[in-house]
């Protein structure tokens, strides 16, 4: 009996270890920032406005891509993006050319203590960030507040819908996101309070009024492919996009997507 108890003891205190272990680490493995490094050589786009945008634990970097359709002459519609945790801005601008090709301006939003931005990353300091970043861009002459879409990669998900339960915003888009954080919890064996940084998704796109629109890939071993499906079907005005693809890969092809996306837009009446 003595050691029965001895070794449930002993097992009880290597998994307090373990949950002390997770529960301190777990902001480096939510947020790798280390691991995205700058590219040697920055965008080179004419166009691009680098924005700092001031907060509580220092200065964040912004880039704003204004619209080059050419023959808009009224304030145009705008994208706040937030990327993917293993990413930075600069990965980004080439590939956002094709909305400002349309018509519509983009807003890259960096991670605190990623890049050159000041901080570090948590849910609070994102959140942060992001609603100054609004603020900023809604204040632009150049830019229509009324046609605000929200779009979030992967971790970005969890950034635009927190956003979007501060500031008001036209439509939401979610690419391989998560339904929360605290979902994941029970993969490590952990309870789910120790989650310090929940970005409960779920919750918000369910109160959300607006449009959204849900791109997943089936094949998805990072964020499964039916956190995408509870999303779409917990929204109010939903929209799935499936492609036979993983996580990373997602979409396969970037050109498709953005048809998909110029017609989602379309259909909101927003371009």
């Amino acid at each position: 009996m003595n050691i029965l108890i001895k070794i449930v003891t002993v097992t009880l205190f290597l998994y307090l270890v373990y949950c002390g272990f997770l529960f301190v680490m777990q902001r480096q493995m939510l947020f790798p920032r280390y691991f995205a490094e700058l590219p040697y050589h920055t965008e080179n786009t004419s166009s691009l406005e680098k924005i700092w945008v001031t907060t509580s634990f220092g200065k964040i970097e912004t880039w704003f891509l204004p619209q080059t359709s050419g023959h808009v002459t009224e304030p145009s519609p705008a994208v706040i993006f937030a990327h993917g945790n293993g990413e930075l801005i600069d990965f980004w601008p080439h590939e956002f050319k094709k909305l400002t090709h349309i018509g519509i301006g983009v807003l890259l939003v960096e991670y605190p203590g990623y890049g050159r931005s000041k901080g570090s990353p948590s849910q609070k300091n994102i959140t942060q960030a992001f609603i100054r970043a609004y603020d900023m861009l809604v204040a632009r002459p150049d830019v229509d507040p009324s046609r605000i879409v929200l779009f979030g990669r992967s971790l970005g998900g969890g950034a635009v819908c927190t956003l979007a339960a501060h500031r008001p915003s036209a439509a939401l888009i979610l690419m391989s996101s998560f339904i929360s954080v605290r979902s994941f919890a029970s993969k490590y064996l952990v309870p789910d309070f120790l989650v310090r940084d929940p970005f409960d998704n779920l919750a918000i796109v369910q109160a959300y009024h607006g449009p959204i629109l849900v791109v997943h890939g089936k094949f998805d071993d990072v964020i499964p492919y039916e956190h995408g499906t509870t999303l779409y079907q917990a929204a109010r005005r939903g929209q799935l996009i499936s492609y036979d693809s993983g996580h990373n890969d997602c979409p396969p092809s970037w050109d498709t997507f953005w048809r998909d996306l110029e017609t989602f837009l379309n259909d909101c009446g927003l371009i």
